[in-house]
């Protein structure tokens, strides 16, 4: 009798293709995959690990399915991921109804570690980073018309606010042909979008092949038939180079949409968190994408509340986000994360004050989104079909101006003939609300 295995994986979208990768192998192995993880014989918690309201996230997760495996309903608890692999010393003293902790390294040998722990005792691995697999079979958890593609795995940046180079390692490119193949399978099976993802994309290549080569990836990838969209995440701006800018100008399969994480503006609190730049080298760089790649929606995410962030400092950020009038932006209050340089700065800042400085900029934010969103009231935009609101009473869907989970979505109202799901279709956009855009189907 097969054993039944099901897992929750949690945190970004780099951390969801661990899982995918994860299961193939379990399944691979002949273990059972079962969508829920109650209703399993071994329940895995793919976990998060690198800021606060992350780690609660997943600790709560261990904790219903330790309930369940109290009650009897599932057998053994297994936790893999950021957390294993960050508070190794201290996750099994924590938390004794765990049967396995895995760190990242663990994952090329997951199932013979899981069929150990079914002979019986408590099991814990913690091999070199460096061996987590960057490829390998997937069972895909998104939608099938879309799907991420990791092109590299870990981190050189040593941002002082970050513990990802504490958890993941160094920054390892995976191949051309690799990724190449994997876009191919994929889109074979499917999937008309691919999201390109690591912890800095516009780094690719540095470490194989001596240069910045995500143009070079791109433009292999966009000779691939069938495949419609490629959309870019997590671009760190000082690796952002013309040759890149100049593909996604004249390529029609790139989305013109830019995720880079600015964090800050003031040259002080980027300097404290071993960043470069200054409002002013920043501002440039957003007005060279512009003029370079025309009509370039550009996202980025920003920290209030760094330690030593003044009042003043809190002004030149919102005066640039007013400025540069970013088309999506997130905002977050300054995590103070252990055993990264910044946790030890002096001048942290009151959580309070962290989290209003947030919200005022989200506050700013919202209304330019909501102001960019009217200027797109009777245009027609191509949407990705994606479902259908039975509150609503309208079918919905993404642009090319929006990211999966992180973004705004359009929703539109259909006269005739339904259309089919992750097709493209043709809207025209009658209003923008909560900037999420509406309109109705174009036949």
């Amino acid at each position: 009798m097969s054993i039944k295995v099901g897992m929750i994986s949690l945190g970004c979208a780099k951390n969801q293709v661990d899982g995918e990768m994860l299961m193939a192998s379990l399944q691979q192995a002949g273990f059972e995959l079962v969508d829920d993880a109650a209703l399993a014989d071994i329940a895995i918690v793919n976990t998060c690990g690198f800021i606060e309201s992350a780690k609660k996230e997943s600790i709560e997760e261990i904790l219903e399915l330790a309930q369940l495996k109290k009650e009897g309903r599932i057998k053994k608890l297994v936790v893999t991921g950021c957390l294993a692999e960050r508070y190794r010393e201290e996750i099994h003293k924590e938390l004794p109804e765990l049967d396995a902790v895995l760190g990242i390294g663990a994952n090329a040998e997951i199932a013979g570690h899981l069929k150990r722990m079914m002979e019986g005792g408590f099991v814990e691995a913690f091999p070199e980073k460096e061996k987590m697999p960057l490829c390998g079979g997937r069972v895909l958890t998104t939608p099938s018309y879309f799907a991420y593609l990791k092109i590299a795995e870990g981190c050189d940046n040593r941002c002082t606010y970050c513990a990802i180079p504490l958890i993941r390692g160094g920054y390892r490119s995976r191949t051309m042909e690799s990724i190449e193949g994997e876009a191919r399978f994929l889109v074979q099976n499917g999937a008309k979008e691919l999201i390109l993802i690591a912890q800095d994309t516009t780094r690719y290549g540095i470490d194989l092949y001596g240069e910045y080569s995500l143009s070079k990836l791109l433009r292999r990838l966009c000779k691939i038939d069938g495949l419609h969209w490629i959309r870019v995440l997590y671009c760190y701006p000082d690796s952002i180079t013309d040759e890149l800018l100049d593909t996604m100008a004249c390529e029609e399969k790139i989305v013109k949409y830019m995720d880079i994480p600015l964090q800050h503006a003031s040259g002080k609190i980027l300097r404290a968190m071993n960043r470069r730049g200054d409002r002013e080298s920043l501002t440039s760089l957003m007005k060279r994408i512009r003029e370079k790649v025309p009509g370039v929606i550009l996202r980025t995410t920003l920290i209030t509340g760094f330690p030593g962030e003044t009042d003043e400092d809190f002004t030149e950020l919102m005066e640039f986000v007013k400025e540069v009038r970013f088309d999506r932006l997130g905002c977050f209050a300054y995590s103070q994360e252990e055993d990264t340089p910044a946790a030890e700065l002096p001048d942290q800042i009151d959580e309070d004050v962290k989290e209003r400085r947030a919200e005022i900029v989200m506050q700013d934010q919202m209304e330019i989104m909501e102001e960019q969103g009217q200027r797109l009231v009777g245009q027609t935009l191509e949407v990705l079909v994606e479902g259908f609101d039975r509150y609503a009473e309208c079918w919905f869907g993404r642009s090319a101006m929006d990211a999966p989970d992180i973004d705004g979505k359009v929703f539109f109202s259909v006269s005739e003939k339904k259309p089919v799901l992750g097709s493209f279709v043709k809207v025209e956009i009658e209003d923008c609300m909560d900037c999420d855009l509406t309109g109705h189907l174009v036949p």
